[in-house]
């Protein structure tokens, strides 16, 4: 009795097909991480000096970068920073940040972060030039207003700021009562 070593023609072609099938069947890419944080992905900030605005003018805005330790970091992505009463410094040459909070990390150990630490800003050279020129006029500040993520790395919005008169308060709250009756009216006549 002797073996057919080949398999018949259609079983060939049948085979053929199937292996062919599989190997242009391809799943859509996923994406890369779709729980990931939208702090971390830089969707939302991680953390607004809302009462900037209200105390300060602000005249001009930067974005400087901020040297952080990783437990600091993590605490940023979790929503642990506070800037309420922070502010930035030119002391030496180079850009500081004074009393910013950022909270402990909940699983650091004993190398966890001080949290009220002097933080450094990474500016260029002729950036910190241009501000010691301008914080040495009389009444401007620098005013961290946001700290986010941006490619990964945390950043931080540094604002000129002049501060407000007890009555700049008062003009800047009529002004913003009088803007929102005025929107209501139109959204009012809208609907009629």
């Amino acid at each position: 009795m002797q073996r057919n070593p080949r398999p018949p023609a259609h079983v060939v072609t049948f085979l053929d097909r199937m292996a062919r099938a599989q190997t242009h069947q391809t799943k859509p890419n996923p994406e890369k991480n779709p729980r990931r944080d939208p702090t971390a992905s830089g969707q939302r900030d991680a953390a607004v000096n809302r009462i900037a605005s209200h105390n300060y003018f602000l005249l001009e805005k930067f974005e400087t970068g901020i040297v952080l330790t990783g437990t600091e970091v993590k605490s940023v992505r979790g929503g642990k920073a506070n800037l309420k009463d922070s502010y930035g410094l030119v002391k030496d040459g180079e850009l500081w940040l004074l009393n910013a909070h950022i909270g402990p990390y909940d699983h650091g150990n004993i190398f966890n972060h001080a949290p009220l630490r002097t933080r450094k800003l990474l500016v260029h050279k002729d950036e910190v030039r241009k501000l010691i020129g301008k914080t040495q006029q009389k009444g401007l500040t620098l005013i961290p207003t946001r700290l986010y993520f941006k490619n990964g790395r945390v950043k931080v919005e540094l604002a000129l700021a002049k501060g407000k008169q007890l009555w700049d308060k008062r003009e800047t709250e009529r002004r913003r009562t009088a803007d929102k009756e005025a929107r209501e009216a139109v959204a009012r006549g809208r609907r009629r």
